[in-house]
């Protein structure tokens, strides 16, 4: 089946509701093989509409499961294994399910493809190829999508048989409570102008085309009194979270965001779209204005257009069909403010700085959400309390390593220290044991020069009674050691020679 519908008049239920009905007649699931699968382009699209049809699946007893980048893998996996009716997946993380084996579709009995032409924008073509290739040929297959064309179009031809259109598009009176206006403002006063029109009542959506440009407006209209978030695709998830959650709450009241949010996300009551940046094509024009008027509400999508952008801007909007009111602000002046204030409620912010709400980051987001009350989360067993986590088991085990490696060093430090007082403890032991000896070798040396002095002076007396027979003996052992004193020397340090 084919649907064409205006976002924001219930496709998500029009499909959710039958697909729970056909599914509760399934008693038991099998591991890793899910029953019926919905695919979205973004995680966004993906927690909107598992946010939108958990009630009734809980309460028919289908179990469901989100299946999106971003979020706990290992929990996704545990989910599958266990078993589970209903998977609502983006193309790139169910397909790397599927490649790793952690996900069979050989049992898949219905696949939706939401917002199918986005998909194929953003380039899942061969994800989504993949996937409906592994799922059963006979299965069923509901396609949405808001153009027939293109990628769409050889999706039809490959994989659907003689599918019926189901057009709700046309005469529909939603398309009327939606006001369009053009502002053609200079390029100096365009950011006040923006920022004016930020400061008023309701909820504001605030499009621009850049991801670096989203931050620097959101500080700049925050520097100046009006309390605004970004939100982009460079973004953790958490802060995702936080900034739609905040923007669906009401707790902050300006969401500047680029074209990640035009699709799908449905926030109640936004009173105006702001195009700060305007959209290069007509669809991406006709995704942002269904952010407002949404099942028939009213709303105010308003367009700051550059002089240069003027005929681009007038093709685009007759593509899309859309008859605006042109204005031409000619700068920051009393007039200009006036005519932008009666087309926009717009008032002079109050140039307070504000702070920009403050991100929890204990958890992943909602780590949780997509898991069934009833098949895929279960009652919690007794044996189960107490029992820990995997992501706190393993910052367990980090903990456990950083403290062991640190005490291993703390004995290494402590095994040198002792070290080296023991190599200081001997040095200075042996240091008196070496003065002592060079002593007693001093003294020894001269205790044996001493009786050859007295040797010397009894020759010479006994050479004046001997007469020359004793002069040449005793010059004779003047000049030549006998026997006996060179014996006794031995094993004694020679002394030094003098010179």
């Amino acid at each position: 089946m084919l649907g064409k519908a205006r976002t924001g008049s219930g496709k998500t239920l029009g499909f959710g509701l039958p697909l729970i009905a056909r599914l509760a007649s399934v008693e038991r699931t099998r591991p890793h093989q899910p029953e019926a699968i919905v695919l979205v382009p973004t995680r966004e699209l993906a927690m909107q509409v598992n946010d939108a049809l958990e009630p009734y699946a809980h309460a028919m007893h289908v179990s469901l499961r989100l299946i999106a980048g971003g979020l706990s893998m290992s929990k996704q996996i545990m989910a599958l294994e266990r078993g589970v009716h209903l998977v609502i997946a983006t193309p790139g993380r169910l397909a790397d399910l599927v490649r790793r084996g952690h996900a069979d579709l050989s049992h898949v009995s219905a696949v939706v493809l939401d917002e199918a032409d986005h998909m194929a924008e953003m380039g899942f073509m061969d994800e989504i190829t993949e996937i409906l290739a592994g799922v059963p040929s006979g299965g069923q297959r509901l396609l949405f999508s808001a153009t027939l064309d293109g990628d769409v179009d050889r999706l039809i031809s490959a994989y659907m048989h003689e599918p019926v259109l189901h057009d709700v598009t046309g005469g529909d009176a939603g398309q009327t409570a939606m006001t369009h206006v053009v502002l053609n403002v200079p390029p100096s006063s365009k950011y006040q102008i923006a920022t004016r029109i930020a400061a008023r009542e309701g909820r504001t959506i605030v499009f621009v085309r850049t991801k670096l440009a989203t931050d620097r407006i959101a500080d700049e209209m925050r520097a100046s009194g009006v309390l605004a978030v970004s939100l982009h695709g460079d973004k953790s998830q958490v802060e995702r979270n936080a900034a739609i959650s905040g923007f669906r709450a009401g707790t902050v009241p300006v969401l500047v965001a680029t074209d990640v949010a035009a699709r799908g996300i449905h926030v109640d009551a936004v009173d105006l779209v702001l195009q700060l940046d305007p959209p290069q094509d007509p669809k991406d024009y006709t995704h942002r204005a269904g952010r407002t008027a949404r099942a028939g509400a009213a709303g105010l999508v308003v367009t700051l257009v550059l002089p240069h952008q003027r005929r681009q801007v007038d093709r685009m909007l007759e593509v899309a069909g859309v008859t605006p009111t042109f204005k031409k602000i000619s700068g920051e002046n009393a007039e200009g403010f006036r005519i932008v204030d009666s087309l926009t409620g717009a008032r002079q912010p109050s140039g307070i700085p504000v702070r920009e709400p403050r991100v929890e980051r204990q958890g992943r987001g909602r780590p949780e959400r997509g898991g069934s009350r009833r098949s895929d989360a279960g009652p919690r067993r007794p044996h189960d309390v107490g029992r820990t986590r995997p992501q706190d088991d393993s910052v367990a085990r980090e903990r456990a390593a950083v403290e062991r490696r640190s005490a291993e060093l703390a004995e290494r430090e402590r095994a040198l220290a002792d070290r080296e007082r023991d190599l200081a403890a001997r040095e200075s032991a042996a240091r008196p044991r070496r003065d002592g000896a060079n002593d007693a070798d001093r003294k020894q040396r001269s205790g044996q020069a001493r009786p050859h002095t007295s040797g010397s002076s009894g020759s010479s007396a006994s050479s004046g009674s001997s007469g020359s027979r004793g002069s040449s003996a005793s010059s004779g052992s003047s000049g030549r050691p006998d026997q006996s004193t060179k014996g006794a020397r031995k094993g004694q340090p020679r002394p030094k020679k003098k010179r």
